[in-house]
């Protein structure tokens, strides 16, 4: 289909650029065909649009894949969704009531390595790289272990009883990998290959951890930050991504983010009393495992989705239920540690979602 056929959509994402972002890149697949287009820049200074299937860092939407993988290593029977993680990880010494379910659910209550927003406000911050934008900067190409996040969250106050209530996390993803990793004997980047990159022929979908480099085509992203009164931009497409591990550390396109997305939701990856539990959303926050599930428009319709934001790179991943229609974008910006854009993105993609769903 050409942006013809699609005025409307066209007009979303040149309206998104509008708002502030560098690039969009938007692929849909609903009852009228695939659509793809891209509105803005592709590198700061230059004119060129951004790639239509260009490689981007997902961010969290790396949790939705983690789940993935956990849910299909509960199928094989590896572990349960009930099991006890500190039976498998005992080195953590983690609370004994933290369950599997309560890692991929963010209901465990542990610390959040990349700094904790709490509800009267207060931050508590996390790694040094989260704490000032310059310092995030300058640290970007230092590589962090898996464990070494973990162990900080650790040092910290947990937020609440496992289990009692719901607090997004970026821990329970690390402590998930680490757990897939030990039962498994495995790097998660081989049973992601085996058990989704593999079967859904994704390759356009990796796990960097402390590769620097996203693959050609792609766009830019930056961070902006004040240093001695000036305002610095600095391109930090290149970057170390360990420091949030599978907190957010994938690459992938538009194109396998819709493959993957639509197979999952079509069955192709969990059978479905493991596909039924991952969308059965936490009362909270609507948090199922790994994914969220929203209700869009007034007749209360359904979309599963995870977004995800990386320091001047962005994705979008929605679908029906069924996998039958799916949105899915990439978004490349500059980045701070106001996080200066984050209305205007909730804007956008409450704007696109109601136009697609």
């Amino acid at each position: 289909m050409s942006q013809q056929d699609r005025p409307e959509l066209q007009k979303a994402i040149e309206e998104i650029v509008e708002s502030g972002f560098t690039g969009v890149q938007l692929r849909v697949h609903d009852e009228r065909g695939e659509w793809v287009g891209s509105a803005g820049v592709r590198k700061l200074g230059e004119t060129a649009k951004p790639p239509m299937n260009g490689h981007v860092r997902i961010g969290s939407v790396t949790k939705t894949f983690a789940a993935t993988v956990a849910l299909q290593l509960v199928d094989e029977g590896a572990f349960t969704l009930d099991d006890p993680v500190a039976g498998h990880l005992p080195e953590f010494e983690l609370d004994p009531k933290t369950t599997v379910r309560m890692l991929l659910q963010h209901t465990s209550g542990v610390f959040n390595f990349t700094g904790e927003y709490y509800d009267d406000g207060t931050f508590a911050p996390g790694i040094p790289a989260t704490t000032s934008g310059r310092e995030w900067v300058d640290n970007r190409f230092r590589t962090y272990r898996p464990e070494e996040l973990v162990r900080l969250a650790l040092s910290k106050p947990a937020r609440f009883e496992p289990g009692s209530d719901w607090s997004y996390s970026n821990t329970n993803y690390v402590l998930a990998r680490l757990l897939i990793e030990k039962v498994t004997g495995h790097s998660l980047a081989e049973e992601m290959r085996r058990l989704i990159l593999g079967p859904l022929e994704l390759s356009g979908t990796m796990m960097p951890e402390t590769r620097q480099e996203v693959p050609e085509p792609h766009a830019h992203a930056y961070y902006r930050y004040e240093a001695a009164g000036r305002e610095e931009t600095v391109d930090v497409t290149r970057q170390n991504p360990s420091w949030i591990a599978t907190g957010g550390d994938m690459i992938s396109t538009t194109r396998d983010l819709h493959t993957f997305i639509s197979g999952l939701m079509g069955g192709k990856l969990l059978p479905a009393p493991l596909l039924a539990e991952m969308c059965t959303p936490h009362p909270k926050a609507g948090y199922g495992l790994g994914v969220m599930v929203q209700a869009v428009g007034e007749n209360g319709s359904t979309v599963i989705t995870h977004n995800g934001g990386m320091a001047g790179h962005a994705a979008l991943m929605y679908s029906t239920p069924d996998g039958s229609k799916t949105l899915t974008a990439a978004v490349n910006y500059v980045d701070d540690a106001a996080l200066s854009l984050a209305v205007p993105f909730q804007e956008a993609t409450q704007r696109l979602m109601k136009e697609v769903f």
